[in-house]
């Protein structure tokens, strides 16, 4: 199927029209990002928290300590609600009502399960940190045993999912239109600076090869 079924806790009810259930669209605001915010409920109440994640497939990974009590209670199959957002520009209305913003957004909706195995960890680690920077995972050294032991991988099956976009201009109200004052988008980036090297970093070290690349990604 290319789209996700619309259901009681996917489907969007406000703003309908910018909704989309499509599978592409939502995969590629995900894989867009590198941090997300995960909600649940833990002894009947509310938490969130910001993590570092993965895409692979209809699968997303996040990681933490073995004591988190995220990892703990999410593990034990506790429904997850997984946000990804991703802010595109201001949208600069004649009238303050209709100010708004552009943005991509996916809700995701699924039960995550430990990885066990130290090499799927270790493969989940990989594609976390391929994620948060590409070509950053050959430059560093790899987890040894008593990372992987003090670490938990969570797997998390994407069972539902909706994602909203705006593009464009402002809407204004039609008698607004003829108002002098000025109206359109403020567009927004995300960009690397230059890279700056850790103060303790040994003399003759060469810059990251994954760090430059961003950097001058960003410049174009």
């Amino acid at each position: 199927m290319s789209e996700f079924a619309k259901e009681s806790r996917n489907k969007i009810v406000r703003g309908a029209k910018r909704g989309t259930y499509d599978k592409k669209a939502i995969y590629e605001i995900l894989d867009a990002g590198f941090l997300c915010h995960i909600s649940f409920v833990m002894n009947d109440a509310p938490f969130m928290i910001p993590t570092a994640y993965a895409r692979q497939g209809d699968k997303l990974y996040i990681h933490g300590s073995v004591k988190s009590r995220t990892i703990q209670e999410t593990k034990k199959g506790t429904p997850i609600c997984f946000c990804v957002t991703h802010l595109d520009g201001l949208v600069l209305a004649r009238s303050a009502f209709h100010h708004s913003v552009n943005y991509r957004s996916a809700i995701i909706y699924g039960t995550a399960h430990e990885v066990v195995s130290d090499e799927d960890k270790n493969e989940a680690l990989r594609l976390i940190t391929e994620n948060f920077l590409e070509g950053r995972w050959n430059e560093v050294r790899q987890p040894n045993q008593k990372e992987l032991d003090i670490t938990s991988v969570l797997e998390i099956d994407i069972e539902s999912a909706s994602a909203k976009i705006r593009t464009g201009d402002p809407v204004d109200d039609q008698e607004d239109y003829d108002l002098d004052i000025w109206a359109g988008q403020l567009p927004i980036k995300r960009i690397y600076d230059k890279p700056v090297a850790d103060q303790l970093l040994k003399e003759g070290i060469e810059g990251s090869k994954a760090a430059h690349l961003a950097w001058e990604k960003s410049k174009q």
